[in-house]
Parts: structure tokens; sequence; C-alpha cells
């Protein structure tokens, strides 16, 4: 074994259990296991800046910031999911010749498809992002994702026409896209 995995090693044998015990008071016993290991992770890709004989201190330091960074994420969710929660009564025009779509409809529709199409519409029509910044934000080339969002709108379509009110609605929601990446 190397310098580095022996030093890891020893530190994670050392140091586990506090780490364990300090996040565990202040979450929830679901969450301790997936914070702790960020922890670690984060002490293996920054070994080097462990201080000699003062590593406990600082993994509670990095510990305290996985945990603010925990706590702004579910902050976030909230405040998004309020906000979803806050819109299904508007409506939403089409244009003139399709007539309205609710935005119920929008919202069941957008909650029956899967967690990935799910994640490049919001990107693109609530984060509005462009669809490069997108691409960049999920690690996957322009063209790539052009044609995840295309399918992802594709499907969406598909599941408005299932969450509509039967009123014969079809793809001819498509011009509603706009808003949902171009």
């Amino acid at each position: 074994m190397d310098a580095a995995k022996e030093q890891f090693t020893e530190l994670y044998e050392c140091h586990h259990g506090d780490v364990w015990r300090y996040v565990a008071r202040r979450v929830g016993a679901s969450e301790v296991g997936d914070v702790v290991a960020d922890v670690f992770l984060v002490a293996w890709r920054r070994l080097e800046d462990v201080p000699v004989g003062s590593a406990l201190p600082w993994l509670y330091g990095v510990a305290r910031l996985v945990l603010a960074n925990e706590a702004r994420g579910r902050r976030r969710w909230q405040e998004l999911t309020l906000r979803v929660a806050a819109e299904p009564d508007q409506t939403v025009q089409v244009d003139h010749a399709d007539g309205v779509v609710s935005q119920r409809d929008v919202a069941v529709a957008f909650d029956r498809l899967s967690a990935g199409d799910q994640e490049i519409l919001r990107l693109v029509a609530w984060e509005r992002l462009a669809p490069t910044e997108a691409a960049a934000a999920l690690g996957q080339s322009r063209a790539t994702f052009a044609m995840r969002l295309m399918r992802a709108r594709r499907r969406l379509r598909r599941q408005l026409t299932v969450a509509g009110d039967g009123a014969g609605r079809t793809s001819s929601a498509a011009p509603s896209m706009s808003n949902w990446g171009g």
C-alpha cells in the first residue's frame, strides 16, 4: 500500500467513529452515512491539507461545511417545491388557435416523466440555462444534450395528451413548449 493510502486508512480508522457521532447529533439517522462518506471523500481528495496532530478538528470543520451544503440544498429544494405547488392553478396560453393548457395538466405530465427528463427540462425552463450551459451542468456534449432535450420535450408532449381533459389535445401543444428550452 502506498503512503497516501496508509495515511488515509489511519485517518479513517482513528476518526470515523468520532465524525459519525458528530454528524449524527446534527442530522437524521438516514442521512448520517452519506454525510460521513462526503467528509471522508473530501479528506481523501485533500489529504495533503490534513494537519498532522489535529486531524479531528479539521474533519469536524469539513463535516460542518458538508452539513451546510446539505442544508442549502434542502432549502433550495423546499423553495422550488413551494414555487411549483403555488403554480398549478394558473393557466398557460398555448396560443390562440390551440386554447389553454392548465398548469395542472403540465404538472401532472411533468411528474410522469423520468427523473432524467425532469432535470433536463428544469435546467432549460426553470433555471433558464442555454442548452450549452445545461449540457455543461450535466457533463454532456452539446449534441447529446440537444438530443436528450428533444426527446424529453416529446415525452412531455405525450404526457400532456394523457394528462389533458380528454378534449383531444395532442402534440399541437408543441408551440407552448418554447419555454421548455426553445
